[in-house]
């Protein structure tokens, strides 16, 4: 998202970004992070509110703009650390699945050609 100037505009920042603005902070479903200031205002410091939710944040002062990046909890990160339970050949062609493993250390190698 697009910021110029040093202050969101509330309802943007959340059509944005899919997080509500609350008095107990920022949220997305059941997830809130609190944050440093006040929220009942219609305009939020940028800075400190990227800062506060750990996003992404790239500045142009002498342009006074501001752009902050997606969260980590969207489509581009998983959420949790459970891996799916995969099903791959070893090198000679037998099939493992990842939960035959469960409880033990492993490395799962990928490689591809291009």
């Amino acid at each position: 998202m697009i910021v110029h100037g040093q202050t969101v505009e509330k309802h943007a920042f959340e059509a944005a970004t899919g997080w509500a603005i609350k008095p107990e902070g920022a949220c997305k479903a059941e997830t809130c992070i609190p944050l440093p200031f006040a929220t009942d205002t219609e305009h939020l410091p940028a800075v400190a509110l990227a800062n506060a939710m750990n996003l992404p944040l790239v500045e142009e002062p002498r342009m006074n703009v501001l752009a902050i990046g997606p969260d980590s909890l969207g489509g581009r990160a998983i959420s949790s650390a459970k891996a799916p339970d995969l099903c791959l050949p070893d090198l000679d062609g037998t099939l493992h699945r990842l939960s035959d493993f469960l409880g033990q250390k492993m490395i799962v190698y990928a490689w591809a050609p291009y």
